[in-house]
């Protein structure tokens, strides 16, 4: 290759790859270093230059300025003063000078080597750009085709180089083909021995409000701004948007004329349905909005353990839960709270049994009880478990005397409570006994023994719980 063929190759493959031509260049050198170095021994301190005047690469040896006899002259690495002052007429003994040497003849296996060499440089490279080019776009959504399948995870061509769909990041049910146009989430830019690896996804969160800013141009001028956004990817979706300007509506925005921004996005995620809701910084308010469409009656807070009991009507409990617990689900995504759906019958119930409990703590009448209630205590021995302080917040007993008083009551009950359920053990054990000595003796003499057998043996269970009951009253007084 002559010198002006070579520098058309360095300029061609430079416009060709869009590597900078001081990348080919330097490959090149090191090419012809790679062969010189076999010619000119593994001591020779070699370099190779590029001449952009004559387009050809300039090989220079470096050798030490010596004053030896010829026979004891290292010609590889030394040169005697003679002929350095010939090129250099100000060299002095122990120098290192330069000295142009002929670039060696290609053979066959120089010229493979130095391809794989320069091959091996572009390849770098192009993988340097490529990496450099996609990691500043990483968040971004990016278009490109499907090609090929490999492991269930689906290969997508962007142009420069290829991304990785994996089958996790797929939505569910959605089935591409080679050469079907496929939109996704840039997640992550690796950088590997193969080269760049690109990972994408359709099933992120990032994927659906990187949708939103597409659609809604107040979000790209930051007047409208999503807070958070949960999914459950191919099902359902919760965003929570806040506006910046007080006279522009966030849902509204979002939704655009006739629901036409907001179907926009459906449509690219597959028919996933959408819930956009206002975001608030009271909590109780965004939480109530979060599980709209579902009618809420009323929430009790407990800030301790982040956590709101919500109690709607009978007929809104499927509606507040939402198909398999989806909707009660992605509202605790979204608002970062425990949520616990219960119908208000259910809620009476627990409210009545929990009070019923309570009022057998001494000294504790129905509106006492309905203010331990109201502290989050459902028996006598969640009481007796508190703290003094915890108690101490309660109306009525915030004196230390009086929480005392009332955990010892409480310990009393609970006590008493469990002793009692001890008992009734024993008596369903007894029954169980009495049944079964009964329905054999019924067997024997047939059907109409057995209902008399029966209805004996419930009298007689009857008398012993009375029994056992009054000798209970007898040793507590």
């Amino acid at each position: 290759m002559n010198a002006s063929e070579l520098a058309r190759v360095i300029e061609s493959v430079g416009k060709d790859r869009g590597i900078k031509r001081e990348i080919i260049i330097s490959a090149v050198e090191q090419a012809i270093l790679m062969a010189a170095q076999k010619k000119y021994g593994i001591n020779a301190i070699l370099e190779a230059h590029y001449n952009p005047e004559t387009g050809d690469i300039d090989l220079f040896q470096f050798k030490k300025v010596v004053d030896s006899e010829p026979e004891m002259l290292e010609e590889s690495e030394e040169i005697p003063m003679e002929e350095a002052r010939k090129l250099d007429p100000e060299a002095v003994i122990g120098d290192e000078l330069g000295v142009k040497v002929e670039a060696p003849g290609f053979g066959r296996i120089d010229a493979q080597t130095a391809k794989q060499v320069i091959f091996q440089k572009v390849r770098d490279a192009e993988r340097e750009i490529i990496y450099n080019e996609y990691i500043h776009r990483k968040g971004e959504v990016i278009t490109g085709i499907a090609r090929r399948v490999e492991r269930g995870n689906l290969v997508i061509d962007l142009g420069k180089t290829d991304a990785l769909l994996p089958r996790n990041e797929i939505i569910p049910g959605e089935i591409f083909k080679p050469g079907d146009r496929v939109q996704a989430y840039l997640l992550d830019v690796g950088l590997t021995t193969r080269g760049p690896q690109l990972f994408l996804s359709r099933t992120t969160p990032k994927y659906l409000m990187k949708l939103f800013e597409v659609e809604v141009p107040e979000m790209r001028e930051e007047i409208v701004q999503i807070k958070h956004a949960v999914r459950e990817p191919g099902a359902r979706a919760k965003i929570a948007v806040i506006s910046n300007d007080r006279d522009v509506d966030p849902v509204g925005a979002c939704v655009g004329m006739k629901g036409i921004r907001v179907q926009n996005v459906i449509q690219e995620l597959k028919g996933e349905k959408i819930d956009i809701i206002p975001w608030s910084d009271n909590p109780v308010i965004f939480v109530r909005s979060a599980l709209a469409p579902a009618e809420i009656s009323s929430v009790r807070l407990d800030e301790r353990s982040k956590a709101m009991e919500i109690m709607v009507e009978d007929d809104q409990l499927s509606l507040a839960i939402g198909r398999k617990g989806q909707n009660v689900r992605l509202a605790a995504q979204l608002t970062g709270w425990k949520l616990d759906i219960i119908s208000k019958s259910k809620l009476q119930k627990r409210a009545s049994d929990a009070l019923f409990s309570l009022q057998h703590i001494e000294n504790v009448n129905e509106t006492m009880a309905q203010a331990i209630y109201q502290a989050g205590f459902m028996n006598a021995r969640q009481v007796s478990d508190a703290t003094l302080e915890v108690l101490q917040k309660i109306p009525g007993y915030e004196e230390q005397e009086t929480a005392e008083k009332l955990k010892v009551n409480a310990k009393a009950a609970a006590e008493k409570a469990g002793e009692t359920a001890l008992l009734i053990t024993g008596k369903v054990s007894t029954e169980g006994a009495v049944f079964a000595a009964t329905d054999a003796a019924a067997s024997a003499a047939g059907g109409a023994a057995s209902k008399d057998a029966k209805a004996q043996a419930e009298e007689r269970l009857r008398e012993m719980m009375k029994q056992a009951g009054n000798g209970s009253d007898a040793k507590d007084s």
